[in-house]
Order: C-alpha cells, then sequence, then structure tokens
C-alpha cells in the first residue's frame, strides 16, 4: 500500500507552469515556505510546447528566408535544404537549456517541487499521487494555475494529420501542403514558419472578417497584405464545415462548399482551461466554461485564500500574463500591496513574418470608450525609417491618443518590431503624451527612432512625415 504524507505550507500551487512557478520563485523570495506541484514539465506549455518552441522554429524560418533577402543586397548565397531532424533538434537544445535553468532556480529557492498529479481536495489541500505515494499538501493559501490545452471544433478528432500546436511542433517532416484551422497568433505564426521552411502552400481558414482578428484593424490588413506577397494563401469571413482525412492528406469543406485539400491540417482555434477533475467545483470555486471565475482587482477566487493565475482565468492567455499574475499573488499572499494588473497594459506580440506588437486599445475601442470626436490617431510608416529600409520591411507604428490627452494604444508590424515594444510599453503604462514621446532624442538611423518620428507627427511637428 502506498505510503500518504501531510505537510504544511504557507502557499501550495497547483500547476508548474508560467503563472505558478513565477509565483513559487518570488514567495520563496519573501520567505514563504512553498509547494510546487506539476504533473508532467517544470516549465509548462510555454517553454515545452508552446511560446520558445514556436520562437525557436520561425528563427530557423528566419535564416531559411535569408538567401533570398541576402540576393537583392548582391550577396549570393544558396540554401541546399532544410534538415528536420536538425531543427527539431535546434529546439530542443534550447528548451533543455532553460529547462535546467529552470529546474535550479526553483531549487536554489528551497522550493518543495512535487512531481505527480495533484488535485484540489479541500479549501485548502491539494493531495498529489507521486511515484512514491499520496502526499497531502495543506497550504494556507492554495494557488491554481493548471493552464490549459489545444482545442478542437466538434467532429474534428485530432489524431494523424491533424495536428494541434502541440503534436505539429514535433511532426518529423516538413509538411508540403498544410491547411492551418484558424487565423490567430498560433495559426500565422505557424504559417509563416512553414513557408519560409520551404512548404509549397500554406493556406489558412479563418471564420472571422480578418487575420489576428483582435488587433487594430489596419494592422490586420497589414499582415494580410503581407501574406499574399509571401505566398501564403488565406480564406476569411467563412467558417468551416468538416474536416476528413484522406489516404493521402486532409480535405476540409467550408460552409459555402469550398474545398481545400492538404498534406496536414492544423487545428488553431484557441486553448481551453485545464481544469477538468481537478476539484475546483467540487470544493465550491465559482466556475464558467472550465475558466476559474477570480476576482480581476486581487486574483482570489469564491472560495477564501484560493486564487488563481494565467490562462485558467479569462483573459489575454499569455505566458507574460502568467508570470504577472503569479507575482502579484505572491506578494499579496506575503502582505505587500502590489497594483492590480490592467489587462490593457499587457503587450501582445505575434512573431510571425513581419512581426505584429500591440499594447493598450485600438482605435476602435478608444472611440468606443471615449467617442468618435475625442480620439486621434496616426499611423507613421516605415518606407520613412532609414533602418526598416536597410532591413527591406515594409510596415508602420500606429499610436492612438485621447484627444489632447495621454497614448492609450500602440500598433505596430514590420520586422523585428518586436523589439519596439519596450518603448510602447512604457508610454501606455506611463500615460506619456505624445509630446512628451517627441521630446526623447531616438537614436540614428535606428527602428526605435520610427516611435519617436510617431510621436512628432501626433504632436503636430511632424520630421520625416507628411502632416
Amino acid at each position: 500500500m502506498a505510503d500518504t504524507t501531510t505537510d504544511q505550507f504557507d502557499v501550495v500551487i497547483l500547476g508548474g507552469g508560467s503563472g505558478g512557478y513565477a509565483a513559487a520563485l518570488r514567495g520563496a523570495q519573501l520567505g514563504q515556505k512553498i509547494a510546487l506541484v506539476e504533473k508532467d514539465k517544470l516549465g509548462g506549455t510555454c517553454l515545452h510546447r508552446g511560446c520558445v518552441p514556436t520562437k525557436a522554429l520561425l528563427h530557423v524560418g528566419e535564416l531559411a528566408d535569408a538567401p533570398s533577402e541576402a540576393a537583392a543586397a548582391g550577396v549570393d548565397l544558396t540554401l541546399n535544404g532544410v534538415d528536420a531532424a536538425k531543427v527539431l533538434g535546434f529546439k530542443d537544445k534550447i528548451i533543455g537549456r532553460l529547462y535546467k535553468g529552470l529546474q535550479g532556480l526553483v531549487k536554489s529557492r528551497k522550493i518543495d517541487y512535487v512531481e505527480g498529479f495533484g488535485k484540489l481536495t479541500g479549501p485548502n489541500t491539494v493531495t498529489v499521487e507521486t511515484e512514491s505515494g499520496t502526499r497531502t499538501l495543506t497550504g494556507k493559501n492554495v494557488i491554481l494555475a493548471s493552464g490549459s490545452y489545444s482545442k478542437t471544433l466538434p467532429g474534428i478528432d485530432l489524431g494523424g494529420r491533424f495536428l494541434d500546436s502541440e503534436t505539429a511542433l514535433q511532426l518529423p517532416e516538413l509538411p508540403k501542403n498544410p491547411i492551418i484551422l484558424g487565423g490567430g497568433v498560433i495559426g500565422v505564426e505557424f504559417a509563416s514558419v512553414w513557408k519560409s521552411l520551404g512548404a509549397e502552400s500554406v493556406t489558412i481558414v479563418e471564420g472571422l472578417p480578418h487575420l489576428v482578428a483582435n488587433e487594430d484593424e489596419a494592422i490586420s490588413k497589414a499582415l494580410e497584405r503581407a501574406y499574399k506577397k509571401r505566398g501564403i494563401a488565406f480564406s476569411l469571413g467563412v467558417f468551416t464545415e468538416k474536416a476528413e482525412q484522406t489516404e493521402t492528406g486532409v480535405k476540409v469543406t467550408l460552409a459555402d462548399g469550398k474545398v481545400f485539400e492538404g498534406d496536414y491540417l492544423l487545428v488553431a482555434v484557441g486553448r481551453g482551461p485545464n481544469t477538468s477533475g481537478l476539484g475546483y467545483e467540487e470544493q465550491g470555486v465559482e466556475m464558467d466554461r472550465g475558466f476559474v471565475l477570480a476576482n480581476k482587482e486581487t486574483l482570489e477566487t469564491n472560495v477564501p485564500g484560493v486564487y488563481a493565475v494565467g490562462d485558467i482565468v479569462p483573459g489575454l492567455q499569455l505566458a507574460h500574463r502568467g508570470f504577472a499574475q503569479g507575482i502579484f499573488v505572491a506578494e499579496r499572499i506575503a502582505g505587500l500591496n502590489p497594483a492590480p494588473i490592467v489587462e490593457s497594459g499587457i503587450e501582445r506580440i505575434t512573431y510571425c513574418e513581419p512581426e505584429v506588437g500591440s499594447v493598450g486599445v485600438t482605435e476602435k475601442q478608444a472611440k468606443e470608450q471615449l467617442g468618435e470626436d475625442k480620439v486621434e490617431a496616426y499611423e507613421y510608416n516605415l518606407g520613412g525609417n532609414g533602418k526598416s529600409q536597410i532591413l527591406g520591411t515594409t510596415g508602420f507604428i500606429k499610436l492612438v491618443r485621447e484627444k489632447d490627452g495621454p497614448i492609450i494604444g500602440v500598433h505596430m508590424i514590420g520586422s523585428r518590431t518586436s523589439e519596439l515594444m519596450g518603448e510602447a510599453l512604457l508610454i501606455v503604462n506611463w500615460e506619456a503624451y505624445p509630446e512628451d514621446v517627441a521630446s526623447l532624442i531616438h537614436g540614428h538611423p535606428s527602428q526605435h527612432e520610427a516611435m519617436g518620428e510617431a510621436a512628432l507627427a501626433l504632436a503636430g511637428k511632424p520630421l520625416h512625415a507628411h502632416a
């Protein structure tokens, strides 16, 4: 019979992904006795099957694109081929290095890391089935951080040539004619990397009117133009009726009867909260369609002392949101008074080519909130930016401001624009006025001076731009 042990902690955390391990590390820093429970690998989806591996593949895609870009500059390069096995090895090496470092951090903070399947079995109790037996962990506080899973659609059972993003990352061959169901962040990133790595055709099927539909409409339209130029096909505004696996590939039929055929189907229709069978509802935690309903100001659930962070909480499903929420809850439990997290102040980046970045509200959202005549916006075209011309990228930076007030939204598209988001993050969260940003002297020639140029124009004194 397996041994049963009971342990007492200040905080018990169920889930070792971005939100969970961030809470553990910060809580330990603040002198709390921490137990961190994870059934899979420390680091969760982001490190092992999400953010990090996809960006590694996108970097490989950049390298594969180099010969065509170099030719325009007079450098003759030849791409002899892409070795899928070595690509996967490159990805796995990066994950392994980060994983080892994270394990070392957790160990150095003297966090009790418990490997096994954990379940909430009381308002302050998590029971874990480990290889050596059952452990009952009792905490003065409990943090739920169980993450998310790849969703699919009714009638589309994952397996075989129907992939989710996690299986797509382990595919031993490069798809030749993939179809991607969903034009959000995951869908457009995979479309970008597969096209760069030599797919003959890539087709995105999106039921909404635009790709990356949550972005400012001007950004979505710009990405669509860029994808057309890259030869990435897409169907917008018509939902999928059915998908079938054939002897040689896949077939997708839309509601209007149009049919697409390819060798693989990537189902990229978002992620659902991983909360089923973990005891949350049984312990009285308020839920909605699988999500945990935590207080927006405190992230505490309706059960006192039980908090929730990350993808199981309604809102942006981003690793850095999980980090921030984990740190916030750890500090709150320790008696500090951290400022509540403002969802619109979290930066959002899509690492396709061209890259998309945004923080704050879109122009449409701003007008809905403040009124049509209370909002001003300006788009600075990267055609006037020297470094962008050197890099051969098109795109723009769009600033949205409250009339006679601060900048409340920054939106951008173009190669390497993800690296410009740091300044955008500060501008929106520190409620900077265009005049404030315009007064800062940005380096020349740099891409980030495009931010200064956009601010100059919005402040009424454009330099390398038309008024």
